[in-house]
């Protein structure tokens, strides 16, 4: 079963512990994220995305991030760290 987590607009220091807590409700559910209507994208809630794709990996369940918008993949890749967190397809974005 995919449980599907639609992020807000903005993504700040005050987004980051609710965010943090929406994951760990899902730990060890196949998870899909919806990011298609973030306009904006804090460092720190960058990482909490970053750690909760490496405890979904660790965990064998199935991560991806789904209809990112221009400016998640920006900011995501203004970071650095696009490699790590998203990977191009047709349809969107798949990690």
């Amino acid at each position: 079963m995919m449980t599907v987590l639609s992020l807000p607009e903005t993504l700040d220091l005050k987004a980051s512990g609710p965010l943090k807590a929406a994951f760990l409700e899902r730990r060890g559910e196949a998870v899909e994220v919806d990011a298609g209507s973030v306009r904006r994208l804090g460092g720190l809630c960058l990482q909490v995305l970053l750690a909760a794709k490496t405890a979904w990996a660790a965990d064998g369940k199935s991560f991806s991030i789904r209809a990112p918008s221009e400016a998640f993949v920006e900011t995501t890749r203004l970071f650095g760290a696009e490699g790590a967190l998203l990977s191009a397809d047709i349809h969107g974005v798949q990690s």
